[in-house]
């Protein structure tokens, strides 16, 4: 009888996630993804709370699926996708993380900095329940801070930029001015500088604050990235989500000009091959490592905690080859690596 019991209830908060999802906020691209031996109730049930953007932005949250789809097939199990939207308020990531707890997911990831409030709360009254948190550092006991040095892999950035600018004038737009994107901001610049002193760094934020829509809007990214490259600019970073998208469309349309991509290795990401001869190379930040190292130690039965900090000397971020178009200065690239690394260089995290 107990167990015809866990098995109701299991079936009763399921369905209440089905029901609550549109409410909160979630948007058409919330899924289910199986794998493994889900359905015989052996396999693990991973919840996964997007940024704005979701599955298929070709940058940060794929990055964080990546690690994830790769935990689910290796363990068996499957995996409960929710998008957040730009609207979204506190109440709202409450309600996802809230659904996907009491639905019996564990463990669950939060993807982005905007989760963190929200899963220290949540986190509180789940204690049974692991929480992953990917971008923000949070006190909650049963939460893993997933956490990188982004301001080094935006250096590195702002080194092969600076050498390989024809124009000595350079970009960098960022999805939304909030501490997080500045750290991509500071590095790149620091990069710049430090290689070339003489070279312009131009700056422009899509969103502030509260407003999340600078992550998920192509056209912004577009707009801004053509507007840099009309004002000299032939090189734009951008750490701006899906919007970066529409950078690197823009860039595309310039005979001589390069974008460079983030999070994921865009050069060969598929949804942008057509632009791929414009990506010079990309600010990888392996999320899907954070993320899959965290699903992993919980399967093991030792969940991670604290702060896990996924930096250039563990090769957290690193900046990406593909296409050979950074070749020629990779022996400079390295030399400025092993400085970081070695801590002759410090980093700035703030512009």
């Amino acid at each position: 009888m107990r167990r015809v019991a866990k098995l109701s209830a299991a079936c009763i908060a399921t369905a209440a996630l089905a029901l609550t999802a549109t409410a909160c906020g979630s948007t058409s691209s919330d899924n289910d993804k199986a794998a493994g031996s889900s359905s015989d109730g052996k396999g693990m049930k991973i919840g996964l709370a997007f940024d704005v953007g979701g599955r298929g932005d070709h940058s940060f949250n794929d990055s964080a699926a990546r690690g994830t789809d790769k935990a689910s097939k290796e363990f068996g199990g499957s995996v409960k996708d929710l998008t957040a939207k730009s609207t979204d308020t506190e109440a709202d990531r409450e309600q996802r993380l809230s659904d996907l707890a009491d639905a019996g997911y564990n463990p669950i990831v939060a993807v982005g900095y905007a989760y963190a409030t929200s899963v220290d709360k949540v986190a509180a009254k789940y204690p049974k329940t692991s929480f992953g948190i990917v971008d923000s550092v949070v006190k909650a006991k049963n939460a893993d801070s997933i956490t990188f040095t982004e301001e080094q892999g935006s250096y590195l950035a702002g080194v092969a930029a600076a050498l390989k600018t024809k124009t000595k004038h350079v970009g960098f737009i960022g999805g939304v001015d909030v501490p997080l994107i500045k750290k991509f901001q500071a590095g790149y610049a620091q990069g710049v500088k430090d290689t070339n002193p003489k070279v312009k760094v131009d700056v422009q934020y899509l969103s502030h604050g509260s407003d999340t829509s600078g992550f998920a809007s192509p056209d912004k990214g577009k707009e801004a990235a053509q507007g840099m490259l009309d004002n000299g600019a032939d090189i734009v970073y951008s750490a701006a989500g899906s919007s970066g998208n529409g950078a690197i469309e823009a860039v595309n349309g310039k005979k001589g000009a390069w974008a460079i991509g983030v999070d994921s290795d865009q050069y060969n990401i598929p949804g942008l091959a057509k632009y791929k001869s414009s990506i010079l190379t990309s600010v990888v930040k392996n999320v899907d490592v954070g993320v899959y190292d965290f699903i992993k130690s919980v399967h093991d039965g030792k969940p991670l905690t604290g702060n896990n900090v996924y930096s250039l000397a563990k090769n957290g971020v690193s900046l990406a080859t593909s296409g050979g178009f950074i070749d020629d200065v990779q022996p400079k690239l390295d030399a400025a690596k092993k400085k970081i690394v070695d801590g002759s260089v410090k980093v700035k995290t703030t512009p």
